[in-house]
């Protein structure tokens, strides 16, 4: 005789009428909105520009390796890769991307890894045959000078002094990639600080109170509490903070003052200088020529303004160009100057920096010589004009 088979069915249960009305009491109660997460997916270049809106990027001539491409107007806005594909379109995305991490490509003659970097108008893109030298690191930052107010580092050249305000939102990852110099100095402060310090992070963030170019190097002060900050704020503002930089030029430039007024697009999209009082702003360096070095110079530019690029401007419309400038190598409507001196990098260095503590009101003064890089420069331009 077979033994009944087991019904899979659950047992009925019957309700109770104080279930029956808390349940309908919730359905006639308004349901909480359930918020959905969508995952973040990877947008490609190409991709990530369409969301832009950007217009579709014209046909290019191909670059060649070791060529150098001028970014038009009609391209700007796009990413450095997708910039890339439209110059190599016969290689693949993965092949572009490997050239950008083995710093194959540089952008304003700095190295650049970042494929999603925009570009602008008038951005100089080089595709070379070797990997360029390696982007600094936290650790290329020499601290030369910190208390509890302020600190003084040597800033090395290719490491931008903070970040432009689109690149702060960027992923650690990214970051990483290309170090900002006062990312770099919080993370060498923090060193210092026992582990386990209440505020161990706030006390190690530093604020900036002037810049220098990305590929220039020398002396940087930062402020570590607003009093700090407001103190060399208003001596900046005041032109009494002294800063005296050391440049390789053209030429041979003349002993003097150099004024004028700085606008942002001098007629081709580059800055410059107008001589109308009521535009711009204004502009002083005070050039003293230190040694001739065959068909260059190196001089001594003090400023008793800071604008941007200002030595790098009022030395160009001179006709002395600073060696490894590629972006303001020409006076305004004059035939572009030929480099061929070899520079490195920019020949631009901060080489002495002085001000007044802004707590204890003592005078402070730093300096930092050449760097290895613009030293050999110096010594082989010395030793070809010797020859000569």
């Amino acid at each position: 005789m077979s033994k009944p088979k087991k019904s899979t069915r659950r047992p009925f249960k019957l309700k109770k009428r104080w279930q029956k009305a808390a349940e309908a009491q919730a359905q006639s109660q308004p349901q909480p909105a359930v918020r959905k997460v969508k995952k973040k997916s990877v947008a490609l270049p190409e991709e990530s520009d369409k969301k832009k809106s950007l217009p579709p990027l014209p046909t290019f001539e191909p670059l060649e390796v070791g060529g150098t491409f001028t970014i038009p107007a009609e391209a700007a806005g796009h990413t450095v890769l997708a910039i890339l594909r439209a110059l190599r379109p016969g290689e693949s995305w993965s092949k572009l991307r490997s050239v950008l991490l083995k710093a194959h490509v540089s952008l304003n003659g700095v190295v650049c890894i970042d494929e999603a970097r925009r570009v602008a108008a008038g951005d100089e893109l080089v595709l070379a045959d070797k990997p360029r030298a390696p982007l600094p690191q936290p650790s290329d930052v020499k601290i030369i000078f910190a208390d509890p107010h302020v600190v003084v580092v040597e800033k090395p050249a290719g490491m931008m002094t903070h970040r432009r305000p689109e690149e702060r939102n960027w992923s650690l990852e990214r970051k990483a990639r290309q170090p900002s110099l006062d990312e770099a100095l919080n993370e060498l402060l923090a060193q210092r600080i026992p582990p386990g310090t209440r505020s161990r992070a706030r006390m190690s963030l530093v604020r900036c109170v002037h810049r220098l170019d990305r590929d220039t190097s020398g002396v940087l002060v930062f402020a570590r509490n607003e009093e700090a900050e407001a103190h060399l704020v208003s001596q900046f503002r005041k032109h009494t903070v002294h800063r005296v930089y050391w440049a390789i030029v053209h030429g041979r430039p003349q002993d003097g003052t150099i004024v004028s007024n700085l606008v942002r697009d001098r007629g081709d999209g580059r800055r410059g200088s107008v001589y109308n009082s009521k535009i711009g702003q204004r502009a002083v360096t005070h050039v003293r020529w230190m040694e001739q070095l065959g068909d260059y110079s190196q001089v001594e530019c003090r400023l008793e303004t800071g604008r941007t690029n200002q030595i790098r401007i009022h030395l160009a419309e001179k006709g002395c160009m600073v060696c490894g400038d590629i972006k303001y190598d020409q006076p305004f409507g004059a035939e572009k100057i030929k480099d061929v001196s070899g520079a490195p990098r920019l020949a631009l260095h901060a080489a002495e920096l002085g001000f007044i503590h802004p707590v204890s009101g003592e005078e402070l003064f730093f300096q930092m010589p050449f760097p290895a890089d613009l030293d050999h420069l110096v010594k082989r331009l010395r030793k070809s004009g010797s020859v000569k």
